[in-house]
């Protein structure tokens, strides 16, 4: 591979547009949201305090750079898992198939890539907007148990009278007396009125997530035009590449081949006459070099298309490439069930090119491919080997050729190849595209 510095390339087709589902006011769902409620109302103050403490002690220590910059790394991850599990935790309430929440990396290496990386996390607007919605369902949830407490203490007041002996018995913790012979039916307002609230709140905390968390409808339709703009343009970019690749392919090796086969049966026909000892030797010149064309045609033939894929699936194409494999491979896959034809052919011919450049330029002894199914039917596949690294993503290159492929079957892809390696090649891509 290239010697030029690159350290992560990542090329990725936008994920769907969230989905909206299930009504937000079933009771069961109003019940987890409260109970959800209730559990942020303990837990988020603390967690919130943690971050403004992370965040001070950062800005305050920030000129003795290595200890302001690990309270502000700390800040900044703490704010992207709180993004990301409260996504996680308001797509698992509502069902509203919302794109698991992914930390960002900068192209860039060294400390001013790190940095970099750190800026592109903060200013991550999805990660805004869950942290935005934790804190809200957080203040809810103070609310939320704040009622809770009225609602135990209604309860009890309807049935002080069984035990009062005072004329007066006091409402909870809010300083007020109630006299004997209104507490039942206080109790029984008071807990209505509690328990109509936290209802409310509950309600409240998946329509306030819904405009939150959830894009517009003009935003899903945007998204999904993007995607499918972004989708057409790798599989153009793909065509042309392979285009491009196979022109070259059969211009610096099949057509030379074949033009001086017929140079030399030309030769052998002159001297078919005079000479036959020597039109002999030509003939079978031409012969040799007419199974070497044959064999570069096969070569370039199953670099367009796989049979052995559509015929036996992923796991026996990939065993016959590590197989004519110049490097050792350690092939690793686990598949339970076949995958659409775009998704498979889509990892082959990464895993394909992959193996080719480390037998070319890595200087690797050993390749390791692992392939696996990922949740949410995506085919999932990592190839690295133990070279120098330092390959990049060449305009018109093998590995352009491939990322866009990936990208035209709507899944992503990673190199991330630092000088000196190792080399990663990472895939994946939607399993039914």
């Amino acid at each position: 591979m290239s010697s030029s510095v690159v350290s992560s390339t990542v090329l990725t087709a936008p994920a769907p547009a969230a989905r909206t589902r299930s009504p937000l006011a079933s009771p069961g769902r109003i019940s987890l949201s409260a109970l959800h409620l209730t559990a942020l109302g303990l837990v988020g103050p603390i967690v919130f305090t943690i971050l403004i403490t992370l965040l001070s002690v950062g800005l305050s220590l920030v000129l003795v750079v290595g200890i302001g910059l690990i309270f502000l790394l700390a800040f900044v991850y703490s704010l992207f898992a709180i993004g990301w599990l409260e996504t996680a935790r308001i797509d698992g309430l509502y069902g509203f198939g919302l794109p698991a929440r992914r930390a960002r990396r900068s192209p860039k290496s060294g400390f001013g890539g790190f940095l970099h990386t750190i800026w592109l996390q903060f200013i991550d607007p999805g990660m805004w907007r869950g942290v935005a919605n934790s804190a809200i369902a957080s203040v809810l949830g103070l609310i939320v148990l704040g009622f809770l407490g009225l609602l135990a203490s209604g309860i009890v007041l309807a049935f002080a009278p069984l035990f009062a002996d005072a004329g007066t018995v006091p409402l909870g913790n809010t300083g007020l007396d109630v006299a004997t012979a209104w507490a039942v039916p206080a109790g029984v307002i008071a807990a209505i009125f509690s328990l109509a609230a936290v209802i409310g709140l509950a309600i409240l905390q998946g329509v306030i997530a819904r405009a939150i968390l959830v894009p517009s409808r003009e935003a899903q339709l945007a998204e999904a035009a993007r995607t499918s703009n972004v989708q057409r343009a790798g599989a153009v970019r793909s065509a042309e590449v392979e285009r491009t690749r196979i022109e070259r392919d059969l211009h610096d090796g099949v057509q030379p081949r074949l033009v001086s086969v017929g140079m030399t049966l030309g030769l052998a026909q002159q001297k078919v006459d005079n000479d036959p000892a020597a039109a002999k030797a030509l003939i079978a010149e031409a012969h040799t070099s007419t199974k070497a064309a044959i064999t570069e045609l096969r070569q370039l033939a199953r670099g367009i298309h796989a049979s052995v894929l559509d015929d036996r699936g992923l796991d026996a194409a990939l065993s016959a490439l590590a197989s004519r494999s110049h490097i050792p491979v350690v092939l690793d896959v686990r598949l339970t069930a076949r995958c659409s034809k775009p998704a498979e052919a889509a990892a082959y011919f990464v895993i394909a090119e992959s193996l080719t450049n480390a037998a070319k330029h890595s200087r690797a002894s050993e390749v390791r491919v692992l392939v696996r199914e990922r949740e949410g039917g995506m085919l999932w596949a990592r190839v690295e080997d133990n070279g120098i690294g330092g390959a990049h993503v060449t305009p018109g290159g093998g590995i352009d050729g491939i990322s866009q492929r990936v990208i035209g079957a709507g899944g992503s892809f990673r190199l991330d190849s630092p000088v000196g390696g190792p080399t990663t090649v990472e895939v994946s891509v939607p399993c039914a595209s």
